[in-house]
């Protein structure tokens, strides 16, 4: 099988220039040992059991055996075995060479905490499931790094109908969904979410939870997508009935391990200086690192969200804010949301390391939805105090369904997520 080149691959190619190790973090699945393969010459897989028990053996009588193999050595599920942490960071120093070792992780690990932060050592990269360009379901004809530039003409042609949109949120990005039947890789969110409850849940800190009260939990996150809901609202959600009793705690401490596992990546909140005494409200917005995960947790699947164009319209949100995560990345930036007290709400705010900034808006479709999102983005456009801070580089629409991508007379981009890219 072809390897399918991801955007990662550029960061990693950079740090393997400067730094003597990278970490590769990530949900299970989503293609990091792969990625990580591609870019080295030698393999350590630490989820064989044997490989694992040799090489925890060798870690306490020689470590430059342990670790032998033709740089750059992968090693897999590292956070099997944290030890090997310090060893890592103990042969770099060793050999003062960059691009000694890649590790990948899909877990924080449980016990054994490393005893050094791996500073000027390690460089830490995310790698999520694939954005729809990187599976080849964008054109990419319209350039996120373009936008910034304000470097964007002409009117693009959006490929994505509701019906092809609703199998691509259900699917996910799972990279090997890519070479299986539809059908086939519509169960595997399914086979996921059973991961998740059975095993990877329980494996991440030691802590025994009841698997129907993580799966009551995966259902009421699904539904609050896009949402900045208190604990006590999720608690609400997932108590089986009002004579049952489960406490916040109990809660938060569910949502650390999902977290650990890379199921959930919550969008922390943009605080820009406004013009206006308008607080910014600080709570970070609810999404799966994967809509499919939502669509599994619920149950559905391409023909219910069809027919459900308020849950579609969520769950699109979610693979809108996966893609644009994916992009930033690339382009050394972060996805953050805004939402203020007078009510004002901005989906996605794409913030560079320079200062540059987007404004996004995720909409289905349909002209009176664009019309109000460019509005709503306007209005924010205006809040900020230019005095302090770099005005927008660029105001975006994000649409799902419409038959095309263009500048609006108010300057407002509207891109259809099938044409967008880095």
């Amino acid at each position: 099988m072809d390897y399918r080149k991801r955007l990662l691959d550029v960061e990693i190619e950079h740090r393997l220039k400067s730094k003597g190790a990278i970490l590769i973090e990530g949900p299970k699945w989503c293609g990091k040992s792969t990625t990580a393969r591609h870019h080295a010459h030698s393999e350590l897989d630490l989820a064989r059991r044997d490989i694992l028990l040799n090489t925890q053996q060798m870690l306490q009588i020689n470590v430059p055996r342990a670790l032998r193999g033709e740089p750059p050595l992968m090693i897999d599920e590292w956070q099997e075995l944290p030890e090997i942490w310090d060893a890592v960071r103990h042969e770099v120093d060793s050999r003062g060479e960059p691009g000694q070792f890649i590790l990948t992780g899909s877990a924080v690990p449980s016990q054994q905490q490393p005893h050094h932060s791996g500073a000027g050592r390690y460089a830490w990269l995310r790698m999520r499931t694939m954005a729809l360009y990187e599976s080849g379901e964008s054109t990419g004809e319209i350039s996120l790094a373009h936008l910034f530039q304000n470097n964007l003409k002409g009117v693009f042609t959006n490929p994505l109908d509701l019906s092809h949109l609703c199998f691509l949120i259900s699917r996910g990005g799972w990279p090997a969904t890519l070479f299986m039947d539809p059908e086939e890789a519509l169960e595997q969110a399914y086979d996921y979410l059973d991961a998740i409850v059975r095993e990877d849940v329980i494996r991440v800190d030691g802590v025994k939870r009841a698997s129907e009260r993580i799966k009551r939990t995966l259902r009421a996150y699904s539904r609050h997508q896009g949402a900045q809901v208190a604990i006590r609202t999720l608690r609400d959600d997932i108590k089986p009935s009002e004579a049952s009793t489960l406490d916040e705690e109990t809660v938060s401490k569910d949502l650390d391990a999902l977290r650990k596992i890379f199921v959930i990546e919550d969008s922390p909140a943009w605080n820009p200086n406004l013009r206006s005494k308008s607080a910014i409200r600080t709570s970070p917005t609810r999404y799966f690192t994967d809509p499919s995960i939502a669509v599994a947790a619920l149950g559905i699947g391409p023909k219910d969200l069809e027919s459900d164009l308020n849950t579609l319209g969520l769950l699109f949100e979610t693979m809108c804010i996966r893609d644009l995560r994916v992009y930033a990345q690339a382009l050394k930036g972060e996805v953050l949301h805004y939402r203020d007290s007078d009510g004002l709400e901005c989906d996605a705010v794409i913030h560079l390391r320079n200062g540059d900034y987007g404004l996004v808006e995720v909409k289905l479709g349909g002209q009176s939805w664009i019309d109000s999102a460019a509005e709503n983005l306007l209005t924010l456009e205006q809040k900020i105090d230019a005095t302090k801070m770099k005005a927008p580089a660029f105001k975006l629409v994000l649409i799902g369904v419409g038959p095309n991508g263009y500048q609006r007379p108010d300057g407002v981009y509207v891109v259809p997520i099938g044409c967008l890219k880095d």
